[in-house]
């Protein structure tokens, strides 16, 4: 039914860990540990009232100790003998999770899940990190392809430029802005404002990496962790506070990028497209929107899939103003993976997370005035696995 998320799930509590190299954090499990207690505190409800934990981990061989889902019992004993399942799929692991706790509620299994995103990236080698990450690729065509997952989205940009003329300009804007943007956020890796001539000129602390993106157009490796409660719309609105799922749409791509037109982000195109449908809205009805920037380019061509500005026309939203935080639709005021750092089975449910403190008005320094409608964008891969949430404050 238009207007409305069949399932009515609604996010109630929520904690965040900072992004980055966190040497105090020697494991997964650590990190889990302190996000799993905090969420359930944060929603006012007791551990032994969660029915069932979804926890979103790609691993991928970043650390030996795989098979997590159980991990969060070690520091909530509450939960032994609860279902705990693991969900992965790719850089969009995190929104995985929430659809499985969403799932969990519209079956009617219980009242309340805990959903958990967690990665811990800097333990191996830069080089394995790089080797890892190509797995979130078309092994078979693309596994060779120089500077592993930042040259797969070269290829994008190279082919981005190619139709549609040198962007350079526009990809150094959008790294200034998140930059910018993660000054104000306590959970970022990197909370420092760059500017724009350093993120737009190749330099010694800024070099190429892999086609036309240099450092600055690129995400960060990080550990990290978030987690959210989630209930149904009845039992929210006894609770302190309640964003709603007004859309939760998942959109699965052809994995190779030669099967595809893969500078339109088709995938990412249909995502945005049910959920306005589900939702009842339209672009123009969003306050704000939390896109999954891995590399540059693909905040540019978000743009253009969530139909802010015609095919082509992605620079114009951020080089007029669109996009900036006091502008039109600001997107990644939380300052994005650019700026946050991109743990990557934390990064879906990070952006909930943010989100959600958009629409209760707990932001802090992020905060977009106002904010009454929020979109968020998480994918998987080169725009393979594309999940497009709508969320609005119940109370």
């Amino acid at each position: 039914m238009a207007g409305t998320d069949e399932n009515g799930a609604c996010i109630v509590g929520w904690a965040h860990t900072p992004f980055g190299r966190l040497e105090d954090a020697p494991d997964a499990e650590a990190l889990i540990g302190r996000v799993a207690r905090a969420a359930i505190e944060d929603a006012g409800i007791a551990p032994g009232d969660v029915d069932a934990v979804y926890l979103g981990h790609f691993n991928g061989g970043f650390q030996k100790q795989d098979f997590p889902s159980s991990l969060v019992l070690q520091s909530l004993p509450e939960l032994r003998f609860k279902p705990a399942t693991r969900l992965e799929n790719a850089c969009a692991t995190g929104s995985a999770a929430i659809h499985g706790a969403k799932d969990f509620l519209a079956a009617g299994r219980g009242r309340f899940t805990l959903v958990i995103g967690v990665e811990k990236m800097t333990a191996i080698p830069g080089a394995q990190v790089g080797d890892v990450l190509l797995g979130c690729a078309y092994r078979k065509e693309e596994g060779e392809i120089p500077a592993g997952f930042a040259g797969v989205f070269a290829r994008i940009a190279e082919a981005y430029f190619q139709r549609h003329g040198d962007q350079s300009d526009a990809l150094a804007a959008i790294a200034a802005k998140n930059h910018r943007n993660g000054v104000d956020n306590p959970y970022a890796q990197m909370r420092k404002d760059l500017g724009y001539e350093f993120c737009r000129t190749e330099s010694e602390r800024n070099p190429i990496v892999a086609g036309p993106l240099k450092r600055t157009d690129c995400s960060l490796v990080s550990d990290g962790a978030a987690a959210l409660v989630l209930t149904d719309a009845e039992t929210a609105a006894t609770l302190g506070k309640a964003i709603q799922f007004r859309a939760a749409v998942q959109v699965n791509d052809l994995m190779p990028i030669s099967a595809r037109d893969v500078i339109r982000f088709e995938g990412a195109r249909e995502a945005w497209r049910r959920a306005y449908e589900v939702a009842g809205i339209g672009v123009s009805d969003l306050s704000f929107a939390e896109v999954h920037d891995c590399f540059t380019i693909a905040e540019l061509i978000d743009y253009e899939a969530m139909g802010l500005v015609p095919e082509g026309q992605g620079a114009r939203a951020v080089l007029e103003g669109m996009v900036a935080k006091n502008g039109r639709l600001p997107v990644n005021a939380s300052g994005g993976l650019k700026s946050k750092g991109h743990p990557i089975g934390a990064t879906g449910v990070s952006m909930h997370v943010l989100s959600a403190m958009q629409l209760a008005g707990e932001a802090g320094g992020m905060q977009v005035p106002g904010a009454t409608i929020g979109g968020v964008f998480n994918m998987g891969g080169a725009a393979v696995a594309n999940y497009v949430s709508i969320l609005e404050r119940l109370r």
